[in-house]
């Protein structure tokens, strides 16, 4: 049966700005930047509103409201392929929790990782255990592949309790899934 994980941290605040005409629920949807608490998601910009929540820290931070944020939920699923970029990846990571994640880093223009593409899809619905997700290495995406020491295209990082513990380079099944197999046993 598979598992599906979803980022859905508790609400965060933000500054109410009177500027805004739109409301959900009697409170103003605002474009401001959301922070998703605990998250190692940094602050950007994204659709909040107030939600029955009323005024966070009354009296001392009027215009202050208990938000839910268009970037705190995130939906993955277990035997299929997730995308994400470098807003999502450490979220979904840690919300994997004991789970083993791989993650497939590749560009729009690489032919190797197209190539490649359907079988790692297929090894996602094979192993039905692991999280499987995908990064585009665009320049959006250039601080998390710096990050994650990316040399060529197509990487595979296999992570165990959020730290990389295998790595195969270039477009080689094989390898690919002896590091799998490696990292599923030890």
């Amino acid at each position: 049966m598979p598992l599906s994980l979803r980022l859905a941290p508790s609400p965060t605040s933000f500054r109410y700005s009177p500027t805004s005409s739109t409301s959900v629920g009697g409170f103003p949807l605002v474009k401001q930047h959301c922070q998703i608490p605990n998250s190692g998601v940094v602050t950007k910009i994204g659709f909040c509103s107030g939600g029955g929540g009323g005024v966070l820290d009354s009296g001392k931070r009027s215009g202050s409201y208990v938000v839910r944020c268009s970037l705190e939920t995130v939906n993955v699923s277990v035997g299929q392929v997730t995308e994400v970029d470098k807003d999502t990846f450490w979220p979904i990571v840690k919300a994997a929790g004991d789970k083993i994640v791989v993650l497939d880093m590749y560009t729009q223009w690489c032919g190797p990782c197209k190539m490649i593409a359907p079988k790692y899809k297929e090894l996602s619905e094979k192993y039905q255990d692991m999280v499987f997700l995908k990064l585009d290495c665009n320049q959006e995406n250039k601080p998390l592949a710096k990050e994650l020491g990316i040399r060529v295209v197509p990487t595979f990082k296999i992570l165990k309790d959020n730290k990389v513990v295998k790595e195969v380079t270039g477009a080689k099944y094989e390898d690919l899934l002896a590091a799998i197999e490696a990292a599923r046993s030890g």
